[in-house]
């Protein structure tokens, strides 16, 4: 990347998998799919009964305790952010003033935070009571009603737990960032976006570190209602949960959908150095593309997303030959694993590169999927491993050019490919590279 050298230091994930960058790596290394029955309402009237649930987790354990009021009014999205926000501060030894108050060594003026965001969805119940309180005589929704008497059954706060944007603002709030801050949403892709423009600010010199991903639930019944109408999902009846999403498969029938965050912590090379911090990559390309048709059965290519890899590599001054991971998105939707699939074909121009996806591990997870992507990505370069594609057995036709394995394997990850691609047409690609000192 043009300008100061961007290096990450912490990882923070919050997944079906379980909570940290270990808990999802061991898992992934496993290749076993942590998808279920849904528990958290009852989906037995959609052809897809799983999802990948982050379970026994609250947003209260990662936050100051003079702060876990303010847990009342976080959508589980919220939550999802703070939590591997927290996560990923610690893990990257820096102490913010949501970590200890007295001890704080972080510049919140110049620490920057972006994080992808996605279409939150009300609580049903605590809308539907009010909406309630709004109908006529006849049992229609009447908006004077509605503004006299069911708006004030909706507490005064109610609209700041459904703002995408309030992701950031919890982060920031808590760890008192103060510098450039911005909410990215463009389904699967805002993540890596997110990421990138942090890369991008910090290479810049608009701040010295940020805190950047993305999060989301879709675990609700609007949500999967979304995605069932979009004829994304794939259906369970008869089938072990764990094991429906195939990314790239010839099983592949639809995809999973799951919640969960992925955040990492970035700074200067040269702040990262004069603190002594564990160095796990550098962030050395970036790129994003769009492409308005989206992800359309029978065309190639959705998003462009080959154009964004190429230009990440363009940018890292690397070949594909040098890389030794990919992480892929796979969604497990048939045409959209056949479209990245030809576009991984393309910018990898016959290279038999080992390629990954976590959709099969976790379940989609939306706007948090390419910062968990990214976290995995990251992972695998610090402990030299490619991790297999969990449900893979063997390849989709039209995906047999890619070496996607279905057992872990120790190797040196040199170089690795992120991309990530939202159903409308939005994509990125990152290039990592492991850091090693003096190089």
């Amino acid at each position: 990347m043009n300008g100061r050298r961007v290096v990450i230091t912490g990882l923070g994930a919050v997944t079906a998998a379980g909570i940290g960058a270990e808990a999802m790596l061991d898992a992934a290394s496993r290749a076993v799919g942590c998808t279920s029955r849904i528990d958290r309402f009852d989906p037995s009237g959609f052809a897809c009964t799983a999802g990948g649930q982050v379970n026994d987790f609250s947003a209260r354990d990662y936050v100051p305790k003079a702060y876990r009021k303010a847990v009342k009014v976080m959508a589980r999205d919220i939550e999802l952010a703070v939590a591997a926000a927290d996560l990923a501060f610690r893990d990257a030894g820096l102490t913010t003033k949501g970590i200890d108050e007295g001890a704080v060594d972080v510049d919140g003026a110049r620490f920057a935070c972006n994080i992808g965001a996605g279409l939150i969805c009300a609580d049903l119940e605590e809308l539907g009571q009010a909406m309630q309180s709004a109908l006529d005589e006849r049992g229609r929704f009447d908006f004077r009603r509605w503004g006299a008497e069911g708006m004030a059954n909706l507490t005064p706060l109610w609209l700041l737990k459904y703002l995408p944007n309030m992701l950031a603002c919890h982060v920031t709030i808590i760890h008192d960032l103060r510098g450039p801050s911005n909410t990215i949403t463009c389904g699967e892709a805002s993540g890596l976006l997110s990421i990138g423009e942090a890369a991008c600010q910090i290479a810049r010199g608009s701040a010295e570190g940020a805190v950047a991903g993305g999060a989301e639930s879709r675990l609700n019944p609007m949500g999967v209602l979304r995605q069932a109408l979009l004829g994304r999902l794939a259906a369970t009846e008869g089938r072990d949960p764990a094991t429906v999403c195939r990314p790239f498969d010839a099983g592949h029938a639809g995809m999973v959908i799951g919640e969960g965050a992925g955040l990492v912590v970035l700074e200067t090379l040269e702040a990262a150095a004069r603190r002594g911090a564990g160095i796990y990559a550098e962030v050395v390309g970036f790129a994003g593309a769009t492409d308005p048709a989206g992800a359309v059965p029978g065309r190639a290519h959705a998003g462009n997303v080959h154009l964004a890899a190429a230009q990440a590599l363009a940018q890292a001054g690397i070949t594909p030959d040098r890389l030794d991971l990919v992480v892929a998105q796979g969604t497990g939707v048939p045409h959209e694993d056949l479209a990245e699939a030809a576009a991984l074909g393309e910018v990898l121009g016959g290279e038999q590169i080992p390629v990954c996806s976590i959709t099969g591990l976790v379940g989609n997870c939306a706007a948090g999927a390419g910062g968990i992507a990214a976290v995995l990505a990251t992972a695998a370069t610090r402990d030299t491993v490619i991790p297999p594609t969990a449900n893979y057995r063997a390849a989709a036709a039209g995906c047999e050019h890619l070496e996607i394995r279905h057992e872990v394997i120790g190797s040196p990850v040199n170089y690795a490919l992120v991309q990530a691609i939202s159903h409308t047409g939005q994509s990125a690609a990152l290039v990592l590279k492991r850091f090693q000192e003096g190089a």
